[in-house]
């Protein structure tokens, strides 16, 4: 029972994270354009205000159950299948990379908004979107990876 918790716990918070980022890359960016830039500006900062909290909770929902997966019921990393090492390994560069952006661009964004200063915020949020897209495609690579090793491959 709690094997299948902590599974349950592992996909929904890949899926809320890689998702979010989904939405974010392939919908929302390009449904902005009907606004003008300072309302994209609005709408991103409470766009990523609430995304980031969340994933400021599925990111160590996701990590802290695929490593209680890993060593409380499959014996650590010795005998994982090498799908479980490279989704390791990429989830750890993902959160690495959200921290990075969180720290870097978004709080320049922030700050460039507070201070009235447009042109340094829109400038933050083309670093933003790229680290997003970067993850994204981490996330996507991981999932894929996760697929695999289901089926032994």
């Amino acid at each position: 029972m709690m094997h299948a918790l902590l599974f349950v716990l592992h996909l929904l918070g890949a899926i809320v994270w890689v998702g979010g980022m989904a939405f974010t890359i392939l919908v929302l960016r390009p449904s902005l354009i009907v606004l003008e830039p300072p309302q994209r500006l609005a709408v991103h900062r409470e766009v990523f205000r609430r995304f980031f909290l969340i994933v400021w909770h599925a990111m160590p929902i996701t990590l802290v159950s695929g490593w209680a997966m890993l060593f409380v019921f499959h014996g650590g990393f010795a005998g994982a299948h090498w799908t479980v090492h490279l989704m390791n390994l990429t989830g750890l560069v993902m959160g690495a990379v959200f921290v990075v952006l969180w720290s870097g661009p978004y709080q320049s964004f922030r700050a460039a908004l507070a201070g009235g200063r447009p042109a340094e915020a829109a400038h933050a949020l083309g670093r933003i979107r790229l680290l997003i897209m970067l993850n994204l495609g981490l996330g996507l690579f991981t999932s894929a990876i996760a697929g695999l090793g289901r089926f032994g491959l």
